[in-house]
């Protein structure tokens, strides 16, 4: 993992990136993981086909290598590098669950995303 970017003016986002950015200090201390946000760089990611509302929607990283990671796939990335969380990987992100992971993280990030667009937050 490299960088995540989401959408700082969306509260439910914001708040979970700042606890995982504190459980993941050392990491971002070290420059290993960067949270940023897409407000700030609406095209940070338009090279790859992404628009900023593709980024407010669901969150987006990308890895050491460059490859683009998007939605659930991220949360379990950072899952996987967060120390204590690694059995959240392993649950949501197995053969068997992470189609009905990504399903149900796609639907919660919908709902989310039409809640802060009518809530004016951006």
């Amino acid at each position: 993992m490299s960088t995540v970017w989401y959408n700082t003016r969306c509260p439910v986002y914001d708040a979970g990136i700042d606890w995982q950015r504190n459980k993941l200090l050392a990491l971002v201390r070290a420059g290993t993981v960067e949270f940023k946000d897409i407000n700030q760089q609406p095209d940070a990611l338009a090279h790859f086909g992404a628009s900023v509302d593709d980024i407010r929607r669901r969150l987006h990283a990308t890895d050491a290598a460059g490859r683009l990671i998007v939605g659930a796939d991220v949360a379990i990335a950072l899952w996987l590098i967060t120390p204590g969380e690694g059995r959240l990987a392993a649950l949501f992100g197995n053969r068997a669950a992470l189609p009905f992971t990504r399903f149900f993280y796609d639907r919660f990030a919908d709902l989310l995303f039409a809640w802060n667009k009518r809530s004016g937050r951006w």
